[in-house]
């Protein structure tokens, strides 16, 4: 047991370590005043979304981007509330004045993940090469575009990730989300950092429309409900890798919601969880099996020393050692999105996380989920 504990830590200790080192490789990008160049299509699919429309809304009536470079496509994903009459009625009443092309078009499902037949059917729609896929829960920045249009005006890049966080409302659950996209996000810009993307966001993730079909989108991984953004991000990698960038520019920051309530957070961590079995990228699923194998050391370690099987002092130094490697790696990305505020959190989110994960991959590995209303299978 202690053998096993040793080679367990030391593997995750030089796992984050290598996400602490690779998050400094990449430079923090910082805007100029640089004449826009590049045109985009923004693709956001929705489905019942009536609550957080109009703050995306507000925020792409905000964009600073020249309106006649991108144009933005709303897919409606068979929506049962109000969000295609507030989309139709902000289009009617108060146009988007900052996108020349604003239009709704209907999910056309031909598999069983609805979003990426939602993306599928909007690139097929869309007049530039350039796509940028973002979510209706999501409030953009007003520099989003000129971020992306200056990176890829020096960086010859075919796809690129960019950073997402939630916002704070102060409430335990919506902290515990936050200190947990932290650090997702601290891994996801380490593994870029050390020529290793496995992960993204696809609530800002723009690629352009000739590498989509030159991988031929989502085939091959249709049958999976989510993972429109980490497929896609392995085929491209897989295709082109030294093309496949990350943004780290705070005003590309996007800002989305975190869950309500701990069922829908569940729902959401399982319908993660359930692809990753499906994963074909090699490190992406060694860093999976590494922190799966942490966390139950410590539930498990944390049982036996309850009952006296294992000194209590050698599951100290194991808590020890994670909670200053996962500090480091979220105290960098904190710093990176301005939430140094949230680590008042971090003690109670570091204990009650191993339960929490070791619950999900559980569950995840024999239950079928429900998210938006729809019932998917594992």
């Amino acid at each position: 047991m202690i053998l096993i504990s040793l080679i367990i830590t030391i593997s995750y200790l030089l796992l984050v370590g290598s996400f602490i080192f690779g998050f400094d490789k990449i430079a923090t990008f910082r805007l100029e005043d640089t004449p826009a160049k590049t045109k985009f299509s923004i693709l956001i699919p929705f489905r019942n979304e009536a609550e957080n429309l109009p703050d995306l809304l507000k925020s792409i009536e905000a964009l600073k981007y020249p309106k006649h470079l991108f144009e933005i496509i709303f897919v409606d994903d068979e929506s049962d509330d109000d969000s295609v009459d507030i989309i139709k009625k902000t289009l009617k009443t108060r146009p988007l004045d900052c996108a020349q092309d604003a239009r709704i078009i209907t999910n056309d499902r031909k598999t069983n993940s609805p979003k990426k037949d939602a993306i599928t059917s909007a690139i097929k729609k869309a007049k530039y090469d350039w796509i940028i896929t973002t979510d209706a829960d999501c409030q953009l920045p007003l520099f989003w575009l000129d971020s992306f249009d200056q990176y890829i005006q020096k960086n010859n890049a075919v796809c690129i990730a960019a950073p997402v966080v939630y916002n704070n409302d102060n409430s335990f659950l919506n902290r515990f989300q936050i200190l947990d996209i932290l650090s997702l996000q601290g891994a996801t810009i380490g593994g870029f950092g050390i020529n290793k993307p496995f992960l993204c966001n696809g609530a800002n993730l723009a690629y352009k429309k000739s590498i989509f079909n030159e991988v031929n989108g989502f085939e091959g991984n249709t049958n999976i409900a989510s993972g429109d953004d980490i497929f896609l991000l392995e085929k491209i990698a897989t295709k082109q890798p030294k093309h496949v960038h990350y943004l780290k520019c705070k005003q590309a920051i996007i800002k989305t919601q975190s869950q309500p309530n701990w069922a829908n957070l569940l729902s959401q961590r399982v319908r993660w969880a359930a692809k990753t079995s499906t994963y074909n990228n090699w490190f992406g699923k060694l860093t999976g099996l590494i922190v799966l194998l942490m966390n139950t050391l410590i539930v498990i370690g944390f049982l036996l020393s309850c009952i006296s099987i294992l000194n209590f002092k050698i599951l100290l130094y194991i808590l020890v050692i994670k909670f200053n490697i996962d500090f480091f790696l979220i105290y960098k990305s904190a710093s990176f999105f301005n939430q140094k505020s949230i680590l008042k959190n971090y003690l109670f989110g570091f204990l009650i996380y191993p339960f929490f994960s070791l619950y999900i991959a559980f569950i995840s590995s024999f239950s079928s989920y429900k998210w938006k209303g729809r019932d998917f299978k594992k």
